[in-house]
């Protein structure tokens, strides 16, 4: 009977406490960007190979994901800004009133908050976001981001599964 309690208790603590995962990603995410910041010219030195598929290429990105409105004005800073803050806030709520043992759901929201304020504290000091992962095939390349960007997809994909999972059972 004691170990139900217990049991009880621990799925009754919010999901908050994954919020250690946003932070391990945001630092990641920041600490490369610097990293390349220091040693590479944006949109023009050579990309440096990494692997057969895989380059590391400096470029400055004002728009969102796929340069998305990234040839506007400027004011699509600010429209990304506040997407990320509404989500970073919608995404924390979720997961106060989510326990902590709904792993996946939990582990895709802090991926996804990690990720959205990595990239939002790169609009807000530079005003652009600082993307380097060029990968490809042949002389075919796929759009250029960021470690912050592969947590944001990996963090909606698994958002994505827990929500099926729970609408199944």
């Amino acid at each position: 009977m004691a170990k139900v309690a217990l049991n009880s208790k621990f799925e009754q603590r919010s999901g908050l406490r994954w919020l250690w995962l946003a932070v391990i990603i945001f630092m990641v995410d920041y600490l490369s960007k610097i990293i390349i910041m220091g040693t590479m010219t944006a949109n023009g030195s050579t990309p440096i190979a990494v692997l057969p598929f895989m380059n590391l290429y400096y470029v400055h990105n004002t728009g969102a994901a796929f340069s998305f409105l990234s040839a506007e004005g400027g004011w699509q800073r600010w429209l990304f800004t506040l997407i990320a803050v509404v989500v970073c806030g919608f995404l924390s709520y979720q997961m106060r009133q989510a326990s902590i043992t709904k792993t996946a759901h939990n582990i895709g929201c802090a991926l996804i908050i990690g990720g959205a304020l990595g990239n939002l504290f790169d609009r807000i000091n530079y005003g652009f976001v600082v993307d380097f992962l060029d990968f490809y095939y042949k002389n075919h390349h796929f759009a250029i981001f960021n470690i912050a960007d592969v947590a944001i997809c990996c963090g909606a994909m698994l958002y994505i599964l827990s929500s099926v999972n729970k609408s199944r059972g």
